[in-house]
């Protein structure tokens, strides 16, 4: 991840921040096999004009043994796109995740309806 003194636009901005869900998509839960951007576990991309970005993401259950895995994973697919000069994963729990966050993909891949 390198410096920038880059001023994005906000379409840039929109275009960077497709690019980082793109790159999340590369990251597998373990337990299921599904990425974290289909299994809807991805809340939020803060990206700033710094080239800062915050993922703001929840687990499926509280206390679920993978977030240092996920997290771990997270900085590496970020690594992918060039923008992105520093990275940090905030834990959200609110709202609580629920299976209606997976996207149609995620719910025929688990056999959920």
């Amino acid at each position: 991840m390198s410096e920038t003194n880059q001023e994005w636009s906000p379409e840039e901005i929109e275009s960077i921040k497709e690019r980082i869900l793109m790159a999340l998509e590369t990251v597998i839960d373990p337990e299921l096999g599904i990425d974290i951007v289909n299994l809807g576990l991805i809340y939020e991309i803060e990206f700033e004009q710094t080239g800062e970005t915050v993922v703001k993401m929840t687990l499926t259950t509280m206390g679920c043994p993978l977030a240092d895995i996920l997290t771990e994973q997270i900085h590496e697919a970020m690594k992918e796109v060039p923008e992105v000069t520093k990275a940090e994963v905030k834990l959200v729990w609110y709202p609580a995740w629920t299976t209606d966050k997976m996207s149609r993909y995620a719910r025929i891949a688990l056999g959920i309806r």
